[in-house]
């Protein structure tokens, strides 16, 4: 009965978590006087959510799309476009485009988006605004602040409190980010090793996350988006495999279908590189049978955080790693992000760890059960975004 519900759990989350893939856009505003030179730099696999993204017209419709949901306004009227829009050269896997829009009066300025929100609510997009030449501040807009108001005299930029709640934000609305937490959760039997998983994980994702964001490591997002699907089916699989006969079956059965999705990467299918399922193959060969051989084998779980931590951090950066943003406030973007980001998933940890290990002892068979349903979501995850 515990394993049909927990299946019909995946499936009634499966449609929404699919969709939450936390995107992101990015503009900077030059501004002279009343005249502005808006560029924006979006995602190629964002963009392929609107239904018209293929259509032969389809970067026409995206230049309408772009300056019709992302505005310069001078009070209640917004300011016309003037020049453009046209596309840019971007770097792989990224659209840029360019416009200049000219505001006629002396009204107070303000900047409007809801750009991807319809068909991405949790959307966020990040606006830097220069005038006259002279660096200013970023702001974070979001279905739940859309609009900039630039000459307010209390307006100012993101705070690292905002950041910090933006981090938050991230992690109670991750849900792939959640759903490894669960799977390395259930089968953590002691604090002691809670603590061990949670240091674990947090070093290699706030690596990662500074590497990333910082621009000394850049990788691509989408093979990432898809990796952290497959990070969660694999941890998930393990914890079937160590609370059961730990048998010689499944560890083969991983490591062969891993083999096998690397020769169907190195044809040329699927977004994540063959040498990387190749590796991933090759270090379950390795790693199922040295668990085997330890007394303890979930006393390796910190290990286990710690490789596939470094994944997710690349999946945290997403949100900051494109925002350009100056030095001193890039630092404070990071600390913030990074905080925020801690705090969410210590509350995490802290409501969720206690109360399974409380259903644990009054029903068997539930890490088991859990863990086979959270391997599902992962997998769908994983095929979704390395093939869909």
């Amino acid at each position: 009965m515990m394993v049909r519900v927990l299946a019909l759990a995946v499936l009634l989350v499966a449609a929404p978590v699919a969709a939450h893939d936390r995107t992101t856009s990015y503009s900077t505003w030059e501004m002279r006087g009343r005249e502005a030179r808006v560029t924006v730099r979006l995602a190629d696999l964002d963009v392929s959510r609107f239904p018209w993204a293929t259509a032969p017209d389809g970067a026409r419709q995206l230049a309408a799309y772009l300056t019709q949901h992302l505005r310069l306004a001078a009070g209640a009227t917004a300011c016309p476009v003037t020049d453009g829009p046209r596309a840019l050269d971007g770097t792989a896997g990224r659209q840029v485009w360019e416009w200049t829009v000219t505001c006629p009066d002396d009204r107070d300025l303000r900047i409007e988006s809801d750009v991807l929100l319809d068909v991405a609510p949790s959307h966020l997009h990040f606006a830097r605004v220069t005038r006259d030449g002279a660096a200013g501040p970023e702001r974070v807009l979001s279905a739940g602040e859309r609009v900039w108001r630039l000459d307010d005299p209390g307006a100012r930029g993101s705070s690292v409190a905002s950041y910090v709640v933006l981090g938050i934000e991230h992690i109670a609305t991750g849900y792939d980010h959640l759903a490894f937490l669960a799977a390395l959760l259930l089968i953590a039997g002691s604090l002691g090793e809670v603590a061990r998983i949670v240091t674990g994980f947090t070093a290699a994702h706030s690596l990662t996350l500074a590497l990333a964001v910082l621009g000394w490591v850049r990788p691509e997002r989408a093979p990432i988006e898809a990796l952290i699907g497959l990070s969660i089916a694999l941890v998930a699989t393990e914890n079937v495999w160590l609370a059961g006969a730990r048998g010689r079956a499944l560890p083969a059965v991983v490591a062969g279908a891993l083999a096998v999705l690397a020769l169907v990467a190195a044809a040329g299918v699927g977004r994540v590189p063959a040498v990387t399922l190749a590796g991933l193959g090759l270090f379950a060969a390795c790693y199922f049978p040295l668990l085997r051989r330890v007394a303890r084998p979930a006393a390796l779980r910190w290990g286990l955080a710690f490789l596939f931590g470094l994944v997710h951090g690349f999946g945290f950066a997403a949100v900051l790693a494109d925002a350009r943003l100056e030095t001193a406030r890039l630092a404070r973007a990071l600390v913030g992000f990074n905080a925020g980001v801690e705090v969410g998933q210590l509350a995490v940890v802290a409501l969720v760890w206690p109360l399974l290990q409380i259903a644990i002892r009054r029903r068997g068979g539930l890490v088991e059960a859990g863990s086979a349903a959270v391997a599902g979501l992962g997998l769908f995850w994983f095929v979704t975004r390395a093939y869909g």
